[in-house]
């Protein structure tokens, strides 16, 4: 199992409305994709600046390239992200899941 982690900032003023986007958009998307186990989209304000991270579970390497691509570690972006994000990150990083529980 990969566990998939993206980082993005915003301005804090646009932070409400690109969360939104998010749930709308992002998240669909990753559950479109077979081998896509679980998405979760977490936030952090902080000051005039908010950080959010994606954070993906996959039964595998072969799953996120359905969705990523032949480069699993570069970044996926949208379209609409130009008008939310102040960089563009060109990776995210990849884990092995080596032990996991789920509350029932």
């Amino acid at each position: 199992m990969i566990y998939r982690m993206w980082h993005g900032r915003t301005p804090r003023s646009k932070a409400d409305e690109y969360a939104s986007f998010l749930e709308r958009r992002a998240i669909p998307d990753y559950r479109s994709v077979p081998g896509n186990l679980s998405v979760a989209v977490l936030r952090r304000d902080d000051g005039d600046t908010t950080h959010f991270l994606t954070v993906t579970y996959w039964e595998s390497e072969d799953c996120v390239r359905r969705f990523a691509g032949d480069d699993v570690l570069k970044a996926k972006y949208y379209p609409e992200d130009q008008d939310y994000l102040l960089e563009f990150e060109p990776l995210v990083q990849h884990y092995s899941v080596i032990a996991k529980e789920d509350a029932v």
